[in-house]
């Protein structure tokens, strides 16, 4: 089976892989052939890597694998509020080493997969033959965006209906691929959704998100140890992961030899893996990119060191990077001892998960993972729906809202509301902003990323942000 079982006395993963080699296994790799890494968007998983996989210049010229992250896809692990990116590192080099992967060419496509590869860069280095990200993200989440994301999230976790979550969802859903997203994609999202992140799984969801929105930023003498080329994609016109940022990690990443490449896409949203023509755009860049380095066989050869020496000369590393000497002295061999979250955030996100995880046997489970949605979202019953704003539907007056009008009004004001989870109407309030409250007004490196309740949508007028007015 695909899948690569990581075991310790604290942590225990499965993480399932796919490649494109006969049999999908490693052992059927050429090894006169490169190997290129794929990790996937985040709320996605290696299921939506097909315009890669499927591209015949990577298929007939490279050794592929993609991996699903330890919370998502055919992927599952224990429930652990110590889950972070540098956690997600630990994995990917576990896999390296037990499948015994040559170095190799990262492809790490928006979000989560992109903070995960930049921290696999600087404790493994020699896994890591170059690295090419797509859309960068702001090193800590924006407070418009945490919150709406946060909000939309939740109410699809807890929807009690097909209805309530379906519409949740495709809130959600065009919020991070934009509001002129193709409507064939989005049904294929919201089919996506309905399997994979219903309310029944909702604490692998809200474990996934955590990760994405409490992520932490590498300080730049941290981006100046890695020393591998790097590639830097970003969508020209892409809302949720601003140009600035891409630019700035591209002054931080000192020690790359002649300094990152940065391309932008003209006319670039988010998620440009999955839209056809922009996709097309980013493996023509990426194909380009890789034949200019030289070329790496993929022989499968037997660590030198165990395991165990490997990831204990890691946990040396990190110890020194996040100035702790404690973290040295933790188990090598369990992912969580990478962990690098503050002892208040590792505390939220565990009460967060308790709360994800409780009736669960009575959430709402609106189909069979192995069996497609009966209709497409697009095509659904319409009654009580109305069109606004470029043909988006809204709830009408007769129909509840995806947000409660209480919590839209306070967030019109910047209000604030009650910092106690209110279990008797889980959708009332909105538990990652609870959960986090504490943690988050932390300032990282000169970022302050303030409470979400305190918040009030500030940013830009764009097309996204209209979702919460009506």
């Amino acid at each position: 089976m695909p899948y690569v079982d990581l075991h310790s006395a604290a942590d225990y993963a499965s993480i399932y892989y796919t490649t494109n080699a006969t049999h999908c296994n490693v052992s059927g790799f050429d090894p006169a052939k490169p190997t290129i890494v794929i990790l996937h968007p985040v709320f996605l998983d290696s299921t939506w890597l097909d315009l890669q996989l499927g591209d015949s210049r990577f298929n007939k010229n490279y050794n592929l694998i993609a991996f699903d992250m330890r919370s998502c896809g055919k992927s599952y692990c224990r429930p652990s509020g110590r889950h972070d990116s540098w956690v997600e590192a630990a994995d990917l080099a576990f896999c390296f080493q037990k499948l015994q992967l040559p170095p190799s060419h990262l492809l790490c496509l928006e979000g989560t997969s992109i903070y995960c590869a930049l921290r696999f860069a600087i404790l493994f280095s020699e896994f890591c033959l170059s690295l090419t990200l797509v859309n960068v993200p702001a090193p800590v989440e924006l407070k418009w965006i945490y919150k709406n994301i946060d909000e939309l999230i939740h109410a699809a976790c807890f929807a009690d209906d097909l209805e309530r979550f379906e519409q949740a969802a495709f809130e959600c859903i065009e919020f991070l691929f934009g509001p002129d997203s193709d409507p064939d994609l989005m049904d294929e999202l919201l089919s996506f959704w309905e399997t994979t992140h219903p309310p029944s799984k909702r604490h692998r969801t809200a474990e996934s998100t955590s990760v994405y929105l409490n992520r932490t930023p590498l300080t730049p003498e941290a981006c100046a140890l890695i020393t591998q080329p790097v590639l830097i994609i970003q969508g020209e016109k892409n809302e949720l992961c601003q140009m600035k940022y891409a630019e700035r990690l591209v002054t931080q990443l000192t020690g790359v030899p002649d300094g990152a490449i940065l391309y932008d896409i003209k006319g670039g949203t988010s998620m440009v893996s999955v839209v056809l023509g922009h996709a097309s755009i980013l493996n023509n860049v990426f194909h380009k990119f890789l034949t200019r380095l030289p070329h790496h066989r993929s022989d499968l050869v037997p660590p030198s060191i165990s395991i165990r020496d490997r990831m204990q000369t890691a946990l040396v590393k990190l110890s020194q990077i996040m100035d702790n000497p404690e973290v040295a002295y933790l188990d090598p061999l369990c992912s969580l001892s990478f962990c690098s979250l503050a002892p208040e955030v590792i505390k939220g996100q565990s009460e967060l998960l308790n709360h994800y995880m409780k009736n669960l046997d009575l959430a709402l489970t609106p189909i069979h993972p192995e069996i497609r949605p009966r209709r497409k979202f697009s095509q659904r019953e319409r009654e009580g729906w109305s069109y606004q704003d470029k043909g988006r539907t809204s709830v009408n007056s007769t129909h509840s809202t995806v947000l409660p009008e209480r919590v839209k009004q306070e967030s019109e004001r910047g209000g604030k509301t009650s910092s106690q989870p209110q279990h008797s109407h889980a959708a009332d309030i909105s538990f990652f902003r609870s959960a986090f409250s504490a943690a988050a007004a932390e300032k990282r490196n000169g970022i302050t990323k303030g409470p979400p309740s305190k918040i009030s949508l500030n940013a830009p007028s764009s097309p996204m942000q209209r979702m919460l007015a009506s």
